[in-house]
């Protein structure tokens, strides 16, 4: 399997995510939501490495690699909520799915050949997904102040690209699932650290759980999805693809919740998918 198809796949499940935090993000507490779906993602890897009987070998540089991308995905998983949190979509989807060319760009550091057509390829797929995204807000409400969502967007982008990128890098001497098991496990403590300070609520609520599990679930595939590229050909093209997924959540509360998409976003799709097309000949 191609990282290219890798990344779509960890696109569709985050798009499923997104469609059901839609649902929760009024009804529970934020973090408390979150690490349910992290500790549930953490469930299903354990589950799925027993399934496929893989061993937890990991030597000693790659396990400290996956930690430090631990950090980093539970500093954009929090950069993400806060940002969105703060709005609007408009400004802050654009900025986060800016990360792939963070992500080309390390690989473009570490000796990968890109050439400037696929270069071209890459930010057509962020233009496609920045227009959607951005004409799904109507800008009706108010917002809160642009500096620090901004701030926040940035984080987001950064935290993706460093966990994408350190991630696959684990994965090229080490097993994908065992990398994914130390930066699962890394988020998580750091995420109950924060929480344990700050005095927050740990329980989702008993009526979130089924919706719950179904994100963790969703988000466990992704992840590995992403970092199982690591050590395939062009494997920064797993992280580009997989930015998609903004986009998609969009196609599907279309598909789904029967919400309206203009003209103007279907370009968007157009322009996304002719990119990601070409990244796949």
């Amino acid at each position: 399997m191609s990282a290219l198809t890798l990344g779509m796949i960890a696109a569709f499940a985050w798009a499923l995510h997104d469609i059901c935090v839609r649902y929760l993000s009024q009804k529970t507490p934020l973090m408390a939501s979150l690490l349910t779906v992290l500790v549930v993602a953490l469930g299903f890897e354990i589950g799925l490495m027993v399934v496929t009987k893989s061993t937890f070998t990991l030597p000693s540089e790659a396990f400290w690699i996956s930690v430090v991308s631990g950090f980093f995905f539970i500093v954009a998983s929090l950069g993400l909520y806060a940002a969105f949190h703060r709005g609007p979509v408009r400004l802050v989807a654009p900025i986060i799915a800016a990360y792939p060319v963070l992500s080309v760009g390390w690989a473009v550091f570490r000796g990968a050949d890109v050439s400037w057509l696929q270069w071209v390829a890459v930010l057509l797929i962020i233009a496609g997904v920045s227009v959607v995204a951005a004409l799904a807000d109507h800008g009706e409400e108010d917002v809160a102040p642009k500096g620090p969502t901004i701030l926040f967007s940035l984080i987001a982008a950064i935290g993706f690209a460093g966990t994408f990128a350190l991630g696959q890098y684990a994965a090229e001497t080490a097993g994908h699932m065992p990398v994914t098991l130390v930066t699962r496990i890394t988020a998580i403590t750091l995420l109950i650290a924060g929480m344990a300070i700050r005095r927050l609520p740990f329980w989702a609520g008993k009526k979130a759980m089924p919706m719950l599990v179904v994100m963790g679930i969703a988000d466990g595939i992704a992840l590995a999805c992403v970092l199982s590229a690591g050590g395939l050909p062009d494997a920064q093209y797993a992280a580009v693809a997989a930015s998609c997924f903004g986009l998609l959540t969009i196609v599907l509360a279309w598909a789904i919740l029967r919400e309206q998409m203009t003209p103007l976003q279907w370009f968007g799709c157009a322009l996304a998918f002719g990119g990601i097309g070409y990244l796949a000949l």
